[in-house]
């Protein structure tokens, strides 16, 4: 949110004046040589009083002209193919500046016969040459700081005992990877290879280390290589390739780590070795990961106020941080858990250096009526983004009363302040689990579908939009953590039946698709995240069990402890009666079905209100029931 201006000074930093010192002394050189390679059989004295006249004001416009084509920004380490660019247009101006120096100031005049005196001009030949040693020694000056850098001279020598890493990737990542194993002896790392698909590099040296195969040939290329560590050093690489190499790895009892997504070391900052992670159960999902530029997905959040409500929560919480990126003017962030809400609250004025003046935390509950009102009246968000809610699905069952009131009574209140403030966008997240209720906690949520779908009748001005999608990776109403948990305490990992399938996909994913689904909306619409093939929670918990280094049914056992009440085998992302329909964009698709009568919504809410007000939790449950079949019915052609 907090943009950092260009500064208007002199583009120097204190690391400047020693290259503008070697600058100096290299310009003077070439203008030098440019005289004697010009002359070769002695240079005439009046030439040589135009160089001794004009080289001190070469060497200062030159340097002058350096700086501001800004080519002391940085260290000479890291100069790159942009930086030779402004250092050849700054060499040419800098040439250029001489012969205009001369016919301004006339610094030598000389006789030719009957016109009398005329200003001695630099011979072309010595502006042509200079032009090119500048060049070639400016440079080269550069090149050779940044060769000294990423290859020592001395050679790279693996200190005793350094352990033999194995390089999945040849691209960029790969040549990251390498270079920092050579920058950093101290890390005790010896490459041994590379293992790219790509065809034209099989067999060749990158940076003197071979591409030794294929990931198809990978365990050949293990039981040759012989190495102790294995690193994807392929940020994008989907999670098939992954898996893949997880396997061949693992049967080896090989290390598998794996280098982080450019998103993940925006956040931590550091090199890239020293934040090479274990390959977690998000990097194997088999599926390729959505990609979308957030700057341009979100553009239409961007000096809006935007309210995120559950801010505290798996699915908020990223919400926040993806929004805090693309520019609101300012953030409102919605919890009732105190404790939630100070964490993001600190992490984004902390961790992401979010002005405090831009951001808003507020304690409070999506349910009270007059406290929201209070909260729109004083913060007047432009959009919302309605995160809060209950997502544990055993434990909605066991409290069926507070499931409704906060999923869908509060839901409905939601939309209906947020028109009453005439907010822009309203955007609910929805799960599947409101497809075909059979659960307390997916009633609740398609009845907050419902609620949605009225308001837009009822507040046409702002446009209403629902996002549906899966089970996110991590958050907390997923089986990955309790999977993790029971892996620590030594097992037995627990599932429900072994033919349970279910969609997955990571929290930033989600997050990107719901943001760029905000932006879609004309008013009513659900929209629907394709969340790739479903995932068998049988292989999920033996892939996370062998990630953690162990054995399933060895070390650890996996238990069948039958479904609980409700709880469907497969899940679907459309009802019966919707049509799948497509939408401009990728990976983002509408739920088209028969419009609701707002006013049976507004009786069928008041009937659930009634029996959640007295605590019926046996009556509000048939009485949900009922209310979610209604549409069941009435299949869409």
């Amino acid at each position: 949110m907090r943009r950092r201006l260009r500064p208007a000074a002199i583009p120097l930093h204190r690391h400047s004046l020693p290259q503008l010192a070697i600058d100096g002394v290299l310009v003077a050189l070439a203008y030098w040589l440019a005289y004697r390679l010009r002359f070769d059989r002695g240079i005439p004295d009046q030439f040589a009083e135009l160089r001794d006249k004009t080289i001190l004001p070469a060497v200062a416009a030159a340097v002058v002209v350096f700086t501001l084509f800004r080519l002391y920004e940085k260290w000479w380490r890291y100069v790159g193919q942009r930086d030779y660019v402004a250092l050849a247009q700054a060499v040419l101006v800098a040439t250029l500046f001489v012969p205009a120096y001369v016919a301004v100031f006339d610094p030598v005049t000389a006789r030719s016969g009957e016109s009398g005196l005329v200003t001695l001009t630099v011979p072309t030949g010595v502006l042509a040459s200079f032009l090119l040693l500048l060049l070639l020694l400016v440079g080269g000056a550069r090149f050779v700081a940044r060769t000294v850098y990423e290859r020592p001279l001395r050679g790279f020598r693996p200190r005793p005992g350094a352990r033999r890493v194995l390089i999945i990737g040849a691209g960029d990542g790969g040549r990251l990877v390498l270079r920092e194993i050579v920058r950093n002896p101290e890390l005790g790392l010896a490459p041994v290879g590379f293992v790219d698909d790509d065809p034209t590099k099989r067999g060749m040296r990158i940076d003197g280390v071979r591409v030794l195969g294929t990931t198809q040939s990978l365990a050949r290329v293990l039981d040759e290589a012989e190495p102790d560590d294995v690193t994807i050093a392929i940020p994008s690489a989907p999670g098939e390739l992954r898996a893949r190499v997880v396997r061949a790895c693992r049967e080896r009892a090989i290390p598998v780590r794996t280098l982080p997504t450019v998103f993940e070391l925006l956040q931590a900052g550091g090199t890239a070795v020293r934040q090479v992670r274990p390959v977690e159960i998000e990097d194997v999902l088999g599926r390729e990961p959505v990609r979308m530029e957030l700057d341009r997905v979100g553009r239409y959040l961007h000096n809006e106020v935007v309210m995120v409500t559950g801010a505290g929560g798996s699915i908020g919480s990223e919400l926040a941080r993806q929004i805090a990126r693309v520019g609101p003017r300012r953030l409102v962030l919605v919890d009732h858990a105190e404790d939630n809400l100070f964490r993001i609250q600190r992490e984004l004025e902390d961790d992401r250096h979010v002005h405090p003046s831009l951001l808003a935390a507020v304690l409070a509950d999506c349910k009270e009526g007059e406290r929201m009102r209070e909260v729109f009246q004083e913060q007047r968000p432009t959009i919302v983004f309605h995160a809060a809610a209950y997502k544990h699905v055993g434990l909605m069952e066991l409290n069926p009363v507070e499931a409704v009131r906060n999923n869908a009574l509060a839901t409905r209140l939601m939309a209906r302040v947020a028109g009453e403030a005439g907010v822009q966008a309203f955007v609910q997240i929805s799960t599947d689990k409101a497809v075909t209720p059979a659960t307390v906690m997916g009633a609740s949520k398609a009845l907050a579908e419902y609620a949605v779908e009225a308001a837009q009748e009822r507040f046409p001005q702002t446009r209403y939009a629902t996002v549906r999608f899966g089970n996110v990776l991590g958050s907390s109403g997923s089986v990955v953590p309790i999977f993790r948990r029971q892996i620590a305490l030594g097992g037995p990992v627990t599932i429900t039946d072994r033919r349970m399938t279910r969609y997955f996909m990571t929290i930033p994913e989600a997050v990107q698709l719901v943001i760029r689904a905000g932006s879609l909306g004309q008013g009513g619409e659900i929209f629907v995240l394709e969340m790739g093939e479903p995932v068998k929670i049988e292989q999920l918990a033996r892939d996370m069990i062998e990630l953690s280094g162990l054995r399933p049914d060895v070390d650890i056992a996996i238990e069948e402890i039958g479904r609980r009440p409700g709880e469907k085998l497969h899940e679907e992302l459309f009802n019966p009666f919707e049509r799948k329909q497509p939408t401009p964009a990728e990976k983002i698709m509408r739920a088209e079905r028969e419009p609701i009568d707002a006013a049976a919504v507004e009786v069928m809410f008041d009937e659930v209100a009634l029996l959640v007000l007295e605590g019926d939790a046996a009556g509000l449950a048939q009485k949900v029931a009922e209310l979610t079949q209604l549409r069941t019915t009435r299949p869409v052609a």
